[in-house]
């Protein structure tokens, strides 16, 4: 019989491990994660160590016999191996995060989260590379250990709400947020730590190009892919069953591995790039579920791995450090995730729920620890310490969260009362206003976009040609021809967005309201345009300089020539709509799939809420009390406080429902409301709970908005029952803003006064018509 090789060996024993481990962790109602720690230190080296120093210590010399036989209980013995098993953990750790994360989805959770994950993570960096000073360490193990312990752990929280019921309250839907931008946030930090790794000494100028190349190859990766791979799936749509699909999405993964690691990235990075750019397709949930058995796979080796790293010597020599470290991360992340969420506009519980809630470290610790290992840039100890970091914050995750509650009423006691702002937050004035709106903010902001992304993708399509197209054919073709030959190829490439840069917008709405408003308007328009024009000038000239290095002064003259032949070329004009169209075409498709499916709709408009109401949904059981009742007869809004807004049935979606609608099996209430109320109406109805996944957070169409009523409005001075804006405007009254005060329960005799704000809900196509619709 053959010798086994030692890896096949290895797995087994892993795996073997890690079942049984795990089995006793999930009766325990503990996070799956820990038990592969557990079976990763039980199949690792360092316990037969500690097994056999122990019985040596108690036996004496008597013991040497026992301890050879305990010496022979199976364990790994070759790491190398284990390490590549591990590699590719990650690799499909990371693809299986991009596939749930989505641009779009980082773009949904908006400024709020964004500004509450900068604040926690660049303090926790800042205070974790100050421990590692204090302790005596080197910088690089200070600043690993400051990007370590900056990162909260999405599996663990998850977990942890699933099992208190916590998923549909405010806070929770913040915390979500924050965890999409850790991830992005993560992702960037990989890159700019191995750049520091590789270096070995910090270099402003070095970070920030890096900074900029990641951004750069990431919006071009993004583009492209979103531009082919959603068009390949299409044609190719008859032959995608479970085998090919599998294979073509790995392939694709392995394939942007390669090319991330050819230019200077993580393979890490490229596996969740072309995950987020698969996570934009229609066969995204199918890829997902596909994965999902390769990513619990490796991903099982991956943690297995790290808990082989457990070294109880060591842990036990450096006890107080991991106690201090401890310490730092549930203090840290407590105060600092708060603060950051009450600098985001949110009220002063919701931040104190959240912090107490993001208060540990996981998954994205110990693969930035493990970059550190692999690049040998840190120290033997620090690991150890960081898994032992780990196993006690998500022990004390879930007592945190129950101690918020009442950490929060006693902070309100001793607050004073003229402080309501920090009590309640100031996300109220940044609703979205429906009734006034700045046209140059809007110009503006559309504008610097629109010039951001085409001039990143012609610049992009100059780089490829100087590297390919420019070198092949000037040294076939050595004069003057050869230089104009390449000149027009690579102009005529990046032609259409060239003349996209400069002409776009220039016909919007906004651009036409500003120049009919006056004549300094006129003249900063002109300005603008002239901006873009210049911009293009430099982008052409880029291409012809080098070309043409004797004609430098006539060549600035050709530049602006050639830019106004792009922009009245219509031919050009046609192409540019085309590539535009197939883009937005591609990233939209998914969602207008799932829109013609009656799929339940996505994005809470959670930057948009105040005093803590904000939209929920709710899906009926078939052995729930409330079928066959109607919204008359159940009184949600006098019982819990709750407003039904949407009722999807389904291929039906109900708008606005009237008092006479039945409540039938599976249907999904969509209602807007705060935690308590919901709380209050969870008691009367049975709902579906959502799985351990980011994609399954709760997310909807319904938006909530503001309307402020002025002099001219035509609202002023009639009452609800007049106007019947329910019928009219399809949107719901959800309160009343008048004279600082919040009015949530009134009646259609209510009559609105010149100030009233009122707070609507429903879909941001009725609310954006609401005044032209109430008249």
């Amino acid at each position: 019989m053959g010798h086994l090789p030692e890896f096949i060996q290895d797995l087994a024993l892993i795996l073997i491990s890690a079942s049984i481990v795990t089995v006793i962790f999930k009766r325990l109602r503990q996070p799956v994660v820990l038990g592969y720690l557990v079976a990763g230190f039980n199949a690792g080296p360092h316990l037969n160590e500690l097994r056999v120093s122990l019985t040596q210590e108690l036996l004496g010399s008597d013991g040497a016999t026992v301890a050879f036989y305990m010496n022979s209980i199976p364990s790994v013995t070759d790491t190398e191996n284990i390490s590549t098993w591990a590699d590719i953990g990650v690799i499909f750790l990371l693809f299986a995060l991009g596939l749930d994360f989505s641009f779009k989805k980082l773009l949904m959770v908006g400024g709020p989260a964004s500004i509450g994950t900068f604040i926690n993570m660049s303090c926790m960096i800042s205070v974790g590379y100050g421990v590692g000073r204090f302790l005596g360490w080197g910088s690089m193990d200070s600043i690993f250990l400051g990007g370590m312990i900056s990162m909260s752990s999405t599996t663990i929280i998850i977990k942890t709400f699933n099992d208190m019921n916590y998923q549909k309250t405010k806070f929770a839907n913040i915390v979500y947020g924050m965890l999409i931008v850790e991830d992005m946030a993560a992702i960037l930090m990989m890159v700019l730590l191995s750049t520091l790794a590789v270096s070995r000494h910090f270099e402003g100028s070095d970070m920030v190009y890096s900074l900029f190349k990641l951004l750069f190859f990431i919006f071009i990766w993004f583009v492209v892919g979103i531009y082919l791979i959603p068009t390949v799936f299409k044609k190719l749509k008859k032959y995608l069953n479970d085998e090919t699909l599998l294979i073509i999405s790995t392939g694709l993964c392995l394939g942007m591995v390669l090319f991330a690691t050819s230019v200077g990235f993580s393979a890490a990075l490229g596996a969740f790039i072309m995950g987020s750019i698969l996570a934009e397709t229609i066969e995204s949930k199918h890829i997902e579920h596909l994965i999902g058995p390769l990513k619990q796979l490796f991903g099982a080796v991956f943690f297995v791995s790290v808990g082989m790293m457990i070294d109880p010597a060591l842990i036990w020599e450096h006890g107080s450090t991991v106690l201090l470290i401890t310490a730092v991360v549930i203090v840290g992340m407590v105060v600092f995730a708060s603060l950051g969420v009450i600098a985001s506009g949110q009220g002063l519980k919701v931040a104190i729920q959240s912090g107490f809630s993001l208060a540990q470290i996981g998954e994205f610790s110990f693969i930035i620890a493990t970059l550190g290992m692999s690049l040998g840039v840190i120290s033997n100890i620090l690991y150890p310490i960081i898994v032992a970091v780990s196993v006690i914050t998500t022990f004390t995750t879930p007592y945190l969260i129950k101690l918020s509650p009442a950490v929060y009423g006693f902070i309100e006691k001793h607050v004073p009362a003229t402080w309501d702002k920090l009590l309640y937050g100031y996300a109220a004035s940044d609703y979205k206003v429906v009734n006034k709106k700045n046209d140059w903010n809007r110009l503006l902001k559309s504008v610097s976009f629109q010039v951001s992304v085409y001039f990143t993708i012609s610049f992009a399509v100059m780089l490829i040609c100087k590297t390919t197209v420019i070198p092949f054919i000037t040294d076939n073709i050595r004069d003057f021809w050869g230089a104009l030959l390449a000149a027009a190829i690579t102009l005529t490439l990046m032609s259409p967005f060239i003349r996209a840069m400069v002409v776009k917008k220039n016909r919007s709405e906004e651009f036409k309201k500003i120049w009919a408003d006056s004549h300094f308007n006129r003249g900063a328009l002109i300005s603008l345009v002239a901006a873009r024009v210049i911009v293009a000038v430099i982008l052409v000239s880029a291409v012809l300089f080098p070309l043409f290095p004797t004609m430098k002064t006539a060549l600035v003259i050709i530049a602006f020539i050639i830019i106004v032949a792009f922009v009245l070329s219509q031919e050009l004009k046609k192409q540019s709509r085309k590539i535009e169209y197939h883009f937005l075409k591609n990233l939209n498709r998914k969602q207008l799939y799932e829109d013609n499916r009656k799929a339940i709709p996505t994005t809470v408009a959670n930057d948009m809420l105040a005093k803590n109401i904000h939209i929920e949904e709710f899906e009926i059981s078939p052995n729930s009390p409330i079928i066959g009742k109607s919204l008359r007869e159940l009184q949600f809004k006098q019982k819990t406080g709750v407003s039904v807004i949407t009722i999807l049935r389904g291929n039906r979606k109900i708008n606005i429902p009237g008092a006479n609608e039945f409540i039938y099996p599976f249907d999904i209430l969509v209602v807007s409301g705060c935690d308590e109320q919901f709380h209050r109406l969870n008691e009367s109805i049975e709902y579906g709970t959502s799985g351990e996944s980011l994609e399954d957070m709760p997310q909807h169409h319904i938006s909530l908005s503001q309307f402020e009523i002025e002099g001219d409005s035509p609202l002023l001075g009639k009452t609800i029952r007049e106007l019947r804006l329910r019928e009219k405007t399809e949107t719901y009254i959800v309160g009343i803003d008048r004279d600082g005060e919040s009015i949530v329960s009134f009646s259609s005799d209510f009559t609105f006064l010149e100030g009233d704000t009122l707070l609507l809900a429903g879909e941001q196509e009725k609310l954006d018509g609401f005044e032209l619709n109430c008249v």
